[in-house]
């Protein structure tokens, strides 16, 4: 991924869209990781996943329910035996739902979901990899991905200095704020983690054609996969606890 290669990557929510990208592009990264170890709910039913785990050897494709605490606890074990002492260097907590609700039309029922899935769940997988975020850590100098990294995928409609700016957001109120809530959680990370060496950000990685950004979204995903692993790639202690968008430019809170 850059001039210090990061040796492994996990990616939450590969079925589709951001995640399935992320993880062939990764793959096919030269130089690659060693591991890029691919995640969803039902691996069995991700098609263009399988196809891609049986197209480059460095993916592995593991079973993940990021709202499922004993789903959790077994993939790290899974994890740990796949990378031994060298520990993991990146976590990348792009699992994600969606659902369009304005001020009209949002439910509690609706707040609850989203924040679980985007928020609580994000937390909750970051701290299960912890030990072997820090393993990853201990092996290696400066910031960034080549040593120890979390990424949280956020998104522009988190921003609150923004929220006049984009008006079409506001028909999707669970959303953003629950990823509102994520940016907290990065920044929190990033003062916690400091001290372990472990970089934590935002990235913002642009309006994308995916099942969840919808037609209208000007960048087609095989567009969008190479900025993102530049901003990745670049990443170093400056980084640490920014919100970042798909070119490495910093967005407002």
């Amino acid at each position: 991924m850059a001039q210090q290669r990061c040796r492994s990557v996990l990616i939450t929510g590969c079925s589709r869209g951001i995640g399935l990208g992320l993880a062939a592009g990764l793959a096919a990264a030269t130089p690659a990781p060693d591991w890029v170890i691919a995640t969803c709910r039902y691996p069995e039913k991700a098609q263009e996943l399988q196809q891609l785990s049986k197209q480059y050897s460095n993916i592995k494709l593991l079973q993940l329910d990021v709202v499922c605490e004993s789903s959790i606890k077994k993939v790290v074990k899974e994890v740990e035996e796949i990378l031994g002492d060298k520990g993991l260097n990146c976590l990348i907590n792009n699992a994600g739902i969606n659902v369009v609700a304005s001020l009209e039309e949002v439910t509690a029922e609706a707040m609850l979901t989203i924040y679980e899935t985007n928020t609580v769940a994000q937390l909750m997988v970051t701290k299960a990899f912890l030990p072997l975020l820090r393993k990853a850590a201990q092996l290696s100098t400066g910031m960034g991905c080549h040593r120890a990294a979390i990424i949280n995928m956020s998104s522009l409609a988190a921003s609150m200095q923004l929220v006049t700016a984009n008006e079409m957001f506001l028909k999707v109120y669970p959303y953003r704020i629950a990823k509102t809530a994520l940016n907290m959680i990065t920044r929190c990370l990033a003062a916690d983690l400091k001290v372990d060496g472990i970089l934590c950000i935002s990235l913002h990685p642009g309006w994308i054609q995916t099942d969840m950004g919808g037609d209208m979204a000007p960048l087609q995903i095989q567009e969008a996969i190479p900025g993102i692993l530049s901003v990745l790639a670049n990443l170093s202690e400056k980084d640490n606890g920014s919100f970042l968008d798909g070119q490495g430019g910093t967005l407002p809170w």
